[in-house]
C-alpha cells in the first residue's frame, strides 16, 4: 500500500493500477501527466470564478489579489477552464519538459 510519505507521481504507478490509502489524492501528483498548461492574462480577468466553478479537479484557487490560478500539482490540463472563461483570460499552451 502506498503511504502519504512516499510522494509518488503517476510514473511510479505499476501497470494495472495501484492500491492506496483513503485520501491519497492529496499527495499523488496528478499534474505530471498534463500535456497542456493554463496560462493567465489577468489584465482581462473580471474575477467571476467561472474557471474555478467548472474545474473538474477543484484545483483552481484565488490568490491574494483575487485572481484565479490553477495548482499545477493537480491540474491535468483538460482546458475546461479556458473554454468556460467568458473573457478568454486563460490560454492553454503546450507543456514544456
Amino acid at each position: 500500500m502506498i503511504k502519504s510519505e512516499d510522494k509518488m507521481t503517476w510514473k511510479d504507478i505499476e501497470i494495472g493500477g495501484i492500491v492506496t490509502e483513503p485520501g491519497s489524492a492529496s499527495y499523488l501528483q496528478t499534474g505530471t501527466w498534463r500535456s497542456r498548461c493554463p496560462t493567465y492574462d489577468h489584465s482581462k480577468c473580471i474575477k467571476c470564478a467561472i474557471c474555478q466553478t467548472y474545474c473538474p479537479e477543484g484545483c483552481i484557487h484565488q490568490n491574494a489579489e483575487g485572481y484565479y490560478l490553477a495548482d499545477l500539482f493537480y491540474c491535468k490540463g483538460c482546458g475546461i477552464c479556458a473554454k468556460e472563461c467568458p473573457k478568454k483570460v486563460i490560454t492553454m499552451i503546450e507543456e514544456k519538459e
